[in-house]
Formats: C-alpha cells, sequence, structure tokens
C-alpha cells in the first residue's frame, strides 16, 4: 500500500426523503382534470411473468407501472 490519504468531501446534511413521502407527495394530472394523490399497490407475480411484462414495457418504451395502471383503469374505470 502506498501512504496517500484521500479525503473526502463531508457527508450531506438534508437526508433523502424515503419512498412513501415521494410516492404520497406525487400527483397525476390527467385529460386536464386536477392531480390527485397516489397510493402504492404490491403485488406478487411469477418471476416468469414479470419477465415477460418488462421484456414487452421495454420493446415498447414505455414503464411496467404506467401499463398495469392502464389496465387497472380499463378494468375498474377511471375515478
Amino acid at each position: 500500500m502506498s501512504g496517500k490519504k484521500i479525503t473526502f468531501g463531508s457527508k450531506p446534511t438534508k437526508p433523502a426523503p424515503s419512498a412513501d413521502a415521494w410516492v404520497e407527495s406525487r400527483s397525476v394530472e390527467e385529460d386536464g382534470l386536477p392531480a390527485e394523490k397516489m397510493k402504492r399497490l404490491t403485488i406478487d407475480i411469477p418471476e416468469s411473468l414479470h419477465k415477460s411484462i418488462k421484456s414487452a414495457c421495454a420493446l415498447r418504451g414505455t414503464k411496467i407501472a404506467d401499463e398495469v395502471r392502464e389496465l387497472l383503469y380499463n378494468k375498474y374505470g377511471k375515478p
């Protein structure tokens, strides 16, 4: 080992917001309707299904969350 010392800057003083706080602060504006508070939904699916969804979304250039949200809107209707 060499005797070199490396100094790093100080740690950030502002903590990063938690994922839950970020989700709760998000809002979506669609079709000119006022923004609505978002809620998180977690589901378990088989790995093979996840791979299929992920690859299809990658080919289309879309996000999994956006496609799942669209499927849910089609099934249950928009608020």
